[in-house]
């Protein structure tokens, strides 16, 4: 049994995260920046907490992440305007490691897309670049830290019915359900041999336990 914290807490991956982690024993605390989703995270068991973890310091996330054993990254703008993507995608994440570390949490899980890498190739003048900027500028800053860290980079998600199977590494999109997003996540979290690793994956025929063994 582990304490988590979920930054990202009402997202659609998330809010299948939770009960998995709950109904498996682990304590989970999922941060939300608007007080009316509360009903909805309670409703899967975890407990959440309103913040609004872009107006929040190094020093107010350390608060806010300290005692846990591992937090899950797994906010995000949701595209718009560029401007506030840089702030969450980027700067608040990069803030988020940086409060981990601080305060000695060992484990940290980011959420982030199949192409995010340096040459992820979008053009600065598509709408999708500041989202891939963003991401990757993150992922590479998790990835400097001294945290036990996992990146969960999946395809295209979608809202079809979990499978409980994946492909690493997939051609093309790599589109996933949602909810096998959040079995990787959950999944991973149990695996030290996914620390240290970024998981870009879609659906696929291995089942999910044996293709992060496998990977």
């Amino acid at each position: 049994m582990a304490r988590i914290l979920i930054i990202g807490g009402h997202g659609k991956v998330a809010l299948r995260l939770e009960p998995l982690l709950v109904e498996r024993g682990d304590t989970v605390t999922a941060v939300i920046r608007n007080p009316e989703h509360e009903a909805d995270v309670a409703a899967t068991g975890a407990t959440p907490l309103v913040a609004d973890i872009a107006s929040l310091d190094v020093d107010q996330l350390e608060n806010l992440v300290a005692g846990n054993d591992a937090v899950v990254w797994a906010a995000g703008a949701g595209g718009g305007e560029a401007a506030r993507t840089y702030a969450i995608d980027r700067d608040a994440a990069i803030r988020a490691v940086d409060a981990a570390v601080a305060a000695g949490v060992p484990r940290f899980v980011m959420v982030s897309w199949i192409g995010s890498r340096a040459d992820h190739a979008i053009a600065p003048d598509d709408g999708f670049f500041a989202y891939a900027d963003a991401k990757w500028a993150a992922d590479e800053h998790l990835h400097t830290s001294d945290l036990k860290w996992t990146i969960i980079a999946p395809g295209t998600l979608t809202l079809d019915e979990p499978t409980g199977r994946i492909a690493l590494d997939p051609q093309g999109e790599g589109a996933v359900p949602r909810g096998d997003v959040a079995a990787v996540i959950a999944a991973a979290l149990a695996d030290d041999g996914t620390v240290g690793r970024t998981l870009r994956f879609g659906s696929g025929d291995v089942a999910i336990a044996d293709a992060l063994r496998a990977g």
